[in-house]
């Protein structure tokens, strides 16, 4: 069974910063490519970072490379994602979801968490 569940949202004034947690189930956290994706009010989902299942491959959207680092624990089997300098832009819901790699990364969506509010004022 696999589960990813989020934590770590919250609301915090611009320039600040917070770190997203997702816990997921041994089996999902062991095989799967893991990051996360954001969905801002009228807006399209957003893909912001992701991490293959060893660690060594990364993943940054471009607009927030500068100011994202994503991150495993593998003891915890917790994925992170620290967001610094935080905009009220970043103002979104935060979800944890499985991501591939095959010559480009891409959410994959086949599982994923319900996500954590960010609200940045």
């Amino acid at each position: 069974h696999v589960q990813l569940v989020e934590s770590g949202g919250g609301s915090v004034q611009a320039g600040g910063s917070l770190t997203l947690s997702c816990a997921a189930s041994r089996l999902a956290y062991a095989r799967y490519c893991l990051g996360w994706i954001r969905q801002a009010p009228g807006k399209e989902r957003e893909g912001v970072a992701a991490i293959s299942n060893a660690g060594s491959n990364t993943y940054y959207a471009d607009s927030l490379k500068d100011r994202v680092t994503i991150y495993r624990d593998n003891p915890k089997n917790t994925l992170y994602l620290q967001l610094n300098s935080l905009k009220t832009e970043d103002t979104a819901i935060y979800y944890c979801v499985k991501w591939r790699y095959g010559g480009s990364w891409y959410a994959d969506f086949g599982y994923w968490g319900q996500g954590t509010q960010v609200t940045v004022s």
